[in-house]
């Protein structure tokens, strides 16, 4: 062969390997950021004629579906309505609305999850579909939990979850929105307005409450695992006692003498908890809450922007542990400037349950495609371990006594032993009698299945034992039934 064709023939391979590698950069390589673009609206436009994979429940029904509509395309819609509103979310393409779940799980709902397949089946002139994603969710207990909270008069959420696996059965709030709602004209910006009541805020990760004494589990967990307490120590639980230079005083002003740490969980002492805040100081409280996972987001398969960190707060941002304007006795009961998730609580009690290793939350079981395999599943996955197995047993005995004989006997279960603390935050101006009532417990003690977190906003004069902890027996009950 003359070395002129040699030439134009390895020109010729030289430009088609050029134009496989642009091609290639667009339609594999970048094809994601290229999709994310704001400027590009075709794929947009594409995603109307995708048929997006169904979104199931635990028990397989459908909580999200396509329905084809003109002209080839496709809409959503969700059988469940309200029940899973919040965490399954909506995806609203034609004005590029997605939420929850539709938008975590966007690329495989969409079918565009394995760039290569995808490229794939374009050349062979599939029509291009989405997967599966079946979730972890349990119908029946989320329905308890809404009703439970709708019954109360007032917005709050649950969380419960397999503390295991880390697998998300409940995940209410209220109020909540029907998804197959958002595409009509006005629906939207109704639901955002000022007066709606904010129905499209998911309370469970978006909403942060003070957790009044639920964030004693915290105190003491901390307080036995640094080696400067055990569930025996004996506390002064005098009231008034001067804390950070302040009095502060037990609920009722009751006055309980040297108590024993175990004893102060029970009847939930604030005077020993703010004692040992202080004793502990604000580096260690610092180092648990940490470990807890305060101070970040939820590990949870679910939009970025959808969740809160939990931790002390100040106008609205987060304030160090250390900061001087941390009153770290008051924050060890759960007041000061400390503000939670229903999802952070739900976890530190998940820790607590599964021996002091806190497993990472997941809304999805495993992706399924077209073809009904399975292309993915999701392992439980440790996230942390922010106590050791002996500190978790001790707290889950003492936690025990507080359904046993304390302030969280309306959690019990007949022939299940039950491990909780209440928790009652006063919100609002002195004399308004306004209270934000708490709960998070476990179950079963000896070996929990189920981990829980309530939490209700803006009782008229509640408390954790009286409003939450019922809503928390009747899901847990659901649960384990």
């Amino acid at each position: 062969m003359s070395r002129p064709i040699m030439r134009l023939f390895a020109t010729i391979v030289l430009l088609f390997a050029i134009l496989v590698i642009w091609t290639s950069r667009w339609a594999v390589l970048d094809a994601k950021d290229l999709r994310e673009n704001a400027l590009n609206k075709r794929p947009l436009l594409a995603q109307l004629h995708v048929k997006r994979g169904a979104i199931k429940a635990g028990d397989g029904s459908l909580l999200a579906r396509s329905v084809r509509g003109p002209g080839g395309t496709f809409k959503r819609s969700y059988p469940a309505g309200e029940l899973f509103g919040h965490p399954v979310g909506y995806a609203n393409i034609a004005l590029n609305q997605l939420a929850g779940i539709e938008r975590s799980r966007n690329d495989e709902l969409s079918g565009q999850g394995d760039e290569l397949g995808s490229l794939a089946d374009q050349l062979q002139g599939k029509r291009q579909q989405g997967d599966a994603v079946l979730t972890t969710l349990d119908p029946a207990a989320q329905r308890i939990a809404l009703d439970q909270l709708a019954a109360t008069g007032s917005p709050g959420a649950v969380v419960a979850l397999d503390p295991r696996t880390g697998a998300v059965k409940v995940m209410a709030s209220t109020p909540g929105y029907d998804p197959n709602a958002i595409g009509k004209p006005g629906v939207f910006r109704a639901l955002n307005s000022s007066g709606s009541g904010a129905p499209l805020l998911d309370r469970s990760t978006q909403s942060s409450y003070a957790p009044g004494s639920t964030f004693k589990v915290i105190t003491a967990a901390a307080a036995i695992d640094s080696g400067r307490y055990t569930p025996d120590s004996v506390i002064d639980g005098s009231s008034p006692k001067v804390i950070s230079g302040v009095p502060m005083r037990n609920d009722l002003g009751e006055s309980y003498g040297p108590i024993t740490l175990t004893a102060a969980m029970t009847n939930s002492v604030n005077t020993v908890f703010g004692q040992i805040g202080e004793a502990l100081g604000k580096q260690t409280m610092a180092d648990y809450m940490r470990r807890f996972g305060f101070y970040r987001r939820p590990p949870l398969d679910y939009p970025a922007d959808e969740m809160l960190a939990s931790g002390e707060r100040l106008n609205g941002r987060l304030l160090p542990v250390t900061s001087d304007r941390v009153d770290v006795g008051r924050m060890a009961i759960g007041q000061d400037k400390l503000a939670v998730t229903p999802m952070q609580m739900a976890m530190v009690v998940a820790a607590i349950a599964n021996g002091g290793k806190l497993m990472k939350p997941h809304l999805t079981d495993r992706i399924v495609d077209p073809d009904g395999r399975t292309v993915d599943r999701i392992e439980p996955e440790l996230a942390s371990t922010p106590v050791s197995s002996e500190t978790a047993a001790q707290v889950n005995q003492m936690m025990r006594t507080v359904v046993e004989s304390g302030t969280g006997t309306a959690v019990q279960l007949p022939g299940i032993e039950v491990a909780g603390k209440t928790g009652t935050a006063e919100i609002g101006t002195v004399g308004a009698n306004l209270t934000q009532p708490s709960f998070v417990a476990f179950a079963p003690a000896d070996n929990p299945r189920i981990a829980i977190a309530v939490t209700v906003e803006r009782s008229q004069g509640g408390f954790g034992g009286t409003v939450a902890a019922p809503i928390a027996r009747a899901v847990l009950e659901s649960l384990l039934d």
